[in-house]
C-alpha cells in the first residue's frame, strides 16, 4: 500500500541486469541488494527511478527528437496515421481525443501496440487486431521505435524476475502463462506549453492527462529532461512531483502486477500538469502480461496477506479492451 512518500527513490539495476539469467539470481549480494530497494519501492511509493539499465543514452534522446519532430508538423500530415477503431487503435489523435475520467487530456500523441494477427486471442483480440501505423516523416521513426521497443522490453522482462523475487518467488514467477509471451504499449506523448494567457488560474482541462493508474504490469517513462510535469499521488493526497533525471527511467507498477501480488503492490494514481512554457515530450512503454492471461492472485502473496485472495481474476487483454474503447472520442 502506498505511504506517504515524499521523493520517490533511485534504484541502480546493474547488479541485477549483470547476473538476470544466473542460476543462483537471489543468492547474489548485489542482486539481493536490488531486490531489497524494489520492492521497498513497490510497498511504499509504486514508483521509482531506475539508472544503470543498459539503454543508450543516445537512443532515450533519439526517441524523443523524432517524437518533437513529428508533432510540430502540420496537422494534416499527422492526420494521415489517424487512429481509429478500424486501424486497431493505433495511430495519431490530436489534443482532446484521449478522455480521462470523462475530461479531455490536454495532449496529442501516437499510440502503439504489439501486432495482433488475424484470429489471434479469438473473439478476445478482434478490438485491438492489426499492425502499427508509422509515419513517412521523420524517415526513420519506425525502425527507431521498433529498436526502442525491443530494448524496452528486454529491460522490463528483468526488472520483473527482481520484483518476482521481492515478492518472495521464483525469478520466472511471472514468466510463462503470465507474462512468458508479453503483449506491449507504446505512447508516444506530447504536451502543449502552457498557456500564458491562464497564468495561475489554470483550468482543470489544462491537465496534460487526468489522474489514473496503468493497466499492466510495469511502465517505463523516458521524459524530457528540463520540464517537470509528472505528478504521483501519496497516501495523504498529496501530489508529489517526479522531476525529471536525465539518463534515467521512471517507472511505475500497474494493475496486473497490484492483483498478482495481492494488493501488496499498489497502482498508484499518477497525471502530468506542463506548466512550461515549453512542449513536453514523453515516451511510454507499457510491459504487459501474455495477452489472453488470467490473472489472479500469486500463490506466494495469497499466503504472506493471510492466505486470501483479495482480488478477483482479470483477463488482461478484456481489461486492456475495456479500457481502450472507452478512452477516446472520434
Amino acid at each position: 500500500m502506498a505511504t506517504d512518500f515524499k521523493s520517490i527513490p533511485i534504484i541502480d539495476l546493474s547488479p541485477l541486469l549483470e547476473k538476470w539469467d544466473h542460476p543462483n539470481l537471489a543468492q547474489d549480494e548485489g542482486v539481493a541488494q536490488v531486490v531489497r530497494q524494489l520492492d521497498q519501492a513497490c510497498r511504499e511509493a509504486g514508483f521509482f527511478y531506475v539508472k544503470g539499465h543498459g539503454i543508450p543514452l543516445s537512443l532515450m534522446k533519439e526517441i524523443k527528437s523524432i517524437t518533437r519532430e513529428y508533432f510540430h508538423q502540420p496537422y494534416e500530415e499527422k492526420l494521415k496515421i489517424k487512429l481509429s477503431a478500424a486501424t486497431g487503435y493505433r495511430g495519431y489523435q490530436r489534443i482532446g481525443e484521449n478522455i480521462t475520467k470523462g475530461i479531455p487530456d490536454i495532449h496529442e500523441a501516437i499510440d502503439c501496440y504489439r501486432e495482433v494477427k488475424h484470429g489471434m486471442y479469438g473473439d478476445l483480440g478482434k478490438v485491438m487486431q492489426g499492425s502499427n501505423i508509422w509515419p513517412s516523416n521523420p524517415p526513420n521513426f519506425k525502425q527507431l521505435t521498433e529498436e526502442y521497443v525491443d530494448r524496452c522490453t528486454d529491460l522490463s522482462r528483468k526488472i520483473m524476475r527482481g520484483i518476482a523475487l521481492a515478492l518472495g518467488g521464483s525469478a520466472d514467477e511471472m514468466e510463462g502463462e503470465i507474462g512468458g509471451d508479453p503483449f506491449w504499449v507504446l505512447r508516444i506523448i506530447g504536451y502543449p506549453a502552457a498557456s500564458i494567457s491562464n497564468g495561475h488560474d489554470k483550468a482543470d482541462n489544462d491537465v496534460g492527462c487526468g489522474a489514473h493508474t496503468d493497466y499492466g504490469l510495469l511502465t517505463l517513462v523516458n521524459q524530457d529532461d528540463d520540464i517537470v510535469a509528472l505528478q504521483v499521488r501519496n497516501k495523504s493526497g498529496e501530489w508529489i512531483s517526479a522531476p525529471p533525471i536525465p539518463g534515467t527511467f521512471v517507472c511505475n507498477i500497474g494493475d496486473m502486477l497490484k492483483i498478482l501480488s495481492n494488493g501488496i503492490y499498489e497502482s498508484t494514481l499518477h497525471r502530468v500538469i506542463n506548466n512550461s512554457p515549453k512542449y513536453r515530450v514523453c515516451v511510454a512503454y507499457f510491459y504487459e502480461p501474455n495477452f489472453d492471461a488470467a490473472i489472479e492472485p500469486l500463490d506466494v502473496c495469497s499466503q504472506k496477506t493471510g492466505g486470501t485472495k483479495n482480488f478477483e481474476g482479470a483477463v488482461y487483454g478484456k481489461h486492456l479492451v475495456s479500457k481502450v474503447t472507452t478512452n477516446f472520442v472520434m
